[in-house]
């Protein structure tokens, strides 16, 4: 299963094609129709002549319903682009462009609409437009089809065309971790609460119990149940990632679910505030990008108001990469990795994206340097539990002591040192280990150089002192004599 996602400047007939693909029209409400143009998100599903399901996640194109927009592009697989060869490339059609790149959605296929109102050397130069115009991007090279959405000219071909573009589309990845941001929230008659998303990371079933991570402001988590699965209509025992999945929720009234909430596994997941993330700078910009102004970041189906801070820069040119610390208004469920992108509310234009790199950043601001990689996070920290990690980074690395810490090695060569000179400083008697801290313990216990016996640590191969209690006359007369005390 994949899900797509359509893009493209108002009025170009993205939904007009996806109920010519599929049969289901993706407008849902009564003014959408009245309006003759997409509002909300749309969604829709088809089995390709292959045999590969494909779902589609409709965006509007109106600029007015951006967040719509970005709520719906998250967790897609690739993209449907329209562009309409009546009007060519449009504002929107820049944006949205823009807005999958810094999402990191790197396949797509071209659709050329409505070339049944244009001759064909108008249609001719509307595709060559689009080839400059996708150059340089995860769009060029895609394929370009030719099609009418009401007349079916060249739906066939586009079928086609999508179904090469999911031969190269990786599948999504099951990392045992399955996250769902919410993107609807409805009470169904006789079922109750049903929340719909596409999901990722890891599969879910029926019965599971999960926590709703709230992405707004006043809400609390909650644990939740999954009473029954959908996908595309179908109940199902078990979802798989990659799907488009409706979670009918047990222990939760769907007016208390919004769009930005996230469903997860309890314990698997680090709720944070405030993530270190790249930030690359939209080159068509005409200003700087600093802490200064009012932002929003979209991440998951949410969207959130940030403070900013630039991390070993002040500001960051058109076109620039650079870090940056970012404060979110409420914590969400993230890990290194996730994209987000970044829109400047008060000249209503997006500015630029990138994706989370730490999700509890611990060093200043002024000194961070962050990178996705699990060793820096150790380094920082000295000792992380195997757990705490895995949630940190995504990654279940081996515990190198104890069985439960990773530790920084030269921490651990410290500790180490340190150890062997303690050991070494309490002569024959040997060192307390009582004395010392469970994590130096936990050290001791990892080196063959040193043995613990009756609570005391001696180099390896030394004799173990004679306890002095246990060498006193009496305990000689006792064990001679045990029904006769002697004389104190």
């Amino acid at each position: 299963m994949h899900v797509l996602a359509t893009a493209g400047h108002v009025d170009h007939g993205k939904s007009t094609l996806v109920l010519a693909l599929t049969g289901i029209d993706p407008d849902r409400f009564a003014e959408e129709k009245a309006r003759g143009l997409t509002i909300d998100l749309g969604f829709a599903w088809t089995t390709l002549p292959s045999g590969r399901e494909l779902a589609f996640v409709d965006v509007p194109g109106h600029v007015r319903f951006i967040k719509n927009m970005l709520a719906g592009v998250g967790a897609v697989d690739a993209c449907l682009f329209v562009v309409a060869a009546t009007e060519g490339w449009k504002p929107q059609s820049e944006e949205h462009l823009r807005i999958l790149e810094l999402l990191g959605v790197a396949h797509g296929v071209v659709a050329l609409t409505k070339v049944g109102l244009v001759d064909e050397e108008w249609a001719e130069v509307a595709r060559m437009d689009v080839a400059d115009r996708v150059a340089g991007t995860f769009l060029e090279g895609a394929e370009v089809v030719a099609v009418d959405g009401v007349s079916g000219l060249g739906l066939d071909s586009l079928s086609a065309a999508l179904d090469r573009l999911l031969e190269i589309t990786p599948a999504a990845l099951d990392r045992e971790r399955p996250r769902l941001w919410v993107d609807r929230s409805f009470a169904a008659k006789g079922s109750g609460t049903v929340v719909t998303g596409t999901l990722t990371g890891g599969a879910l079933d029926a019965d599971d119990e999960l926590m709703l991570v709230p992405g707004h402001r006043g809400g609390r988590a909650q644990r939740v149940r999954v009473r029954a699965l959908q996908s595309h209509q179908r109940p199902l025992p078990r979802v798989g990632p990659g799907h488009r999945v409706a979670v009918n929720l047990a222990g939760i009234s769907h007016d208390r679910v919004q769009r930005g909430d996230a469903l997860v596994r309890p314990g698997m997941w680090h709720a944070t505030r405030t993530v270190d993330c790249s930030l690359t700078v939209l080159s068509s910009l005409d200003h700087e990008v600093s802490r200064r102004g009012a932002f929003n970041a979209y991440i998951g189906s949410g969207e959130h108001p940030v403070r900013l801070r630039l991390l070993g820069s002040d500001a960051l040119a058109p076109g620039e990469a650079g870090l940056a610390r970012v404060h979110l208004p409420v914590a969400l469920p993230l890990l290194p990795g996730d994209r987000y992108v970044l829109r400047e509310s008060g000249r209503s234009e997006t500015v630029g994206g990138g994706e989370v790199l730490d999700v509890d950043p611990i060093v200043p601001a002024a000194k961070a340097a962050p990178d996705r990689s699990w060793t820096r996070v150790v380094a920082e920290r000295g000792w992380v539990e195997v757990d705490a990690l895995e949630r940190l980074t995504g990654e279940r690395r081996p515990a190198t002591v104890g069985g439960r810490w990773v530790v920084a090695p030269d921490l651990l060569a410290a500790t180490r040192s340190q150890l062997e000179a303690a050991v070494a400083g309490a002569g024959h008697l040997g060192l307390d280990v009582a004395l010392l801290d469970e994590r130096q313990r936990a050290v001791l216990a990892s080196m063959p150089e040193i043995v613990v016996s009756g609570g005391k640590a001696l180099p390896a191969g030394a004799s173990v002192p004679e306890d002095g209690a246990s060498a006193h006359p009496f305990v000689a007369a006792l064990e001679a004599n045990p029904f006769m005390p002697p004389d104190p």
